[in-house]
This record gives C-alpha cells, structure tokens and sequence, in this order.
C-alpha cells in the first residue's frame, strides 16, 4: 500500500487521539499545546522552509514567489476562519459567548475546512514525491496538527453540549479527506517550482494555525512559564530531528 496512504490514515487517527485526550484530561491539556506549536514552528524553519527556497527561485514583483505563496496562505486561512468563526480557544470568551447561536456555523466551518484537510494529504502525497525526507517532515506536521485539531474540536464541542453522532461523523469526513487527498498528491506530477510555491502556501498555513490557533488556546486557561518551556521545548526537538534526518 502507498507510504502517504497510510500515514494520512495516521494522521487521522491523531485526530481521534486529540479528542479522547481532550475528553480524559483538563490540566495539562496547555503544555500538550505548547509543545505542539513548538514542533509545527520548528518544522517550518528548520525544514519546510529551506527545501521550499530550493525548489523555486523565481521572483514575483522583486520578491521570491514561494515568499509571497507563504503570506498568500496564512492570509487565506485566516480570512477563512474570520469568515467562519472557526477554530476560537474552547476557553475564549467568544467562544463561551456564542456556543448556540454558532452551532450550525460551526458545522458548516468543519465542513468547509475539510477541504483544506483535503489539501493538508495532497500536500502530504507530492511531498514524497520529492524525498522520502520531505514527506515524513510534512507528515510530522500532519499529525501535530490533526492531534491539537481533535483536541480542541472535542473540548469546544463538549463544552457547548453539542457533542453528539454529528461530531462523530465530522471526524470520519476528516478522515476520508484526508486520505483522499494524499491519493490526488501521490498521483499528480507537478514541476518542482509549482510544487514550491504549493507548499510555501501550505506552511504559512502552518505558521498561522500554530501561532493563531494552537498558541492562543495553549494560554487561554493555564498560561505559565511550564507552557512557554513546552514551546521552546518543541523547536528544539524539531530542530534536533532535522538535523538527523536522512536528506535526499
């Protein structure tokens, strides 16, 4: 069976994991997310980033084109979420605020953002198609991602009292894209700049999830130094992991 298949169904069964997580534990649930931004920033700098500036050197208007593709993709994701409502700490006040009158937006922003789960295993199936290396450094942040995603989904939705059959079936749609999308990226052939711009995208995706997301939920509740340490904690990790890993 193809390598990306299998592990975008890892990747998946994170997202299982985050939510039993969320349901079984309360207190250390911060320190969790904090190491989880600190691997997806490390990822970004240590090894995404520098194989992205190698695989396209073209310029757009004076500046690198996957440059402008990485501030192209944190902007969109947060004008998506914007839109949505999606992805607000399960402690926030907007969150505690507006858990019924956002019920049905809820659902429709998990079902939007399925497509870009969609986009999350394409991004996972043309990666391996570079490098073994470069797939499994896109894997690592697949599954840090789906974990903190399960995870706070479970806690907002059992915090709102809408946790039912329909949760249950939003993560089997995660699951199916997720799977789906890394089939489409295994199959297609792209050139190596395109390829870099796509990914350039797809880690300013990851800078705003880990910064804007999993950050602020990491301190809506326990902020503490044992949270900061967690993230500085995961960049080091991350970095080491780089370092050792086997480049193609």
């Amino acid at each position: 069976m193809n390598t990306a298949l299998i592990l975008a169904a890892v990747t998946a069964l994170a997202t299982t994991a985050g939510g039993f997580l969320a349901l079984k534990s309360k207190d250390r649930l911060h320190i969790v997310l904090g190491l989880a931004a600190g691997l997806l920033l490390g990822l970004v700098a240590f090894d995404l980033l520098p194989e992205i500036f190698e695989l396209n050197k073209n310029e757009l208007f004076h500046a690198p084109a996957v440059s402008v593709a990485f501030i192209a993709g944190f902007i969109l994701l947060h004008l998506i979420e914007r839109a949505l409502g999606s992805h607000e700490p399960s402690d926030s006040e907007y969150a505690h605020d507006h858990q019924h009158s956002h019920n049905l937006a809820g659902t429709v922003g998990a079902l939007t953002m399925s497509g870009h789960v969609f986009l999350d295993g394409v991004a996972l199936g043309i990666a391996f198609q570079v490098s073994n290396s470069l797939g499994i450094a896109i894997f690592v942040a697949l599954l840090v991602h789906a974990f903190s995603d399960g995870l706070n989904t479970v806690s907002l939705l059992v915090k709102s009292g809408n946790w039912s059959r329909r949760a249950i079936w939003l993560l089997a749609v995660d699951a199916v894209m997720r799977i789906g999308g890394a089939a489409f990226g295994t199959y297609i052939t792209i050139s190596d700049p395109v390829l870099g711009v796509y990914l350039a995208a797809f880690a300013g995706m990851l800078i705003y999830l880990a910064t804007s997301h999993i950050l602020p939920e990491a301190h809506s509740k326990h902020s503490s130094k044992l949270t900061m340490l967690a993230t500085f904690l995961g960049i080091i990790i991350m970095w080491l992991v780089v370092a050792n890993l086997p480049h193609e």
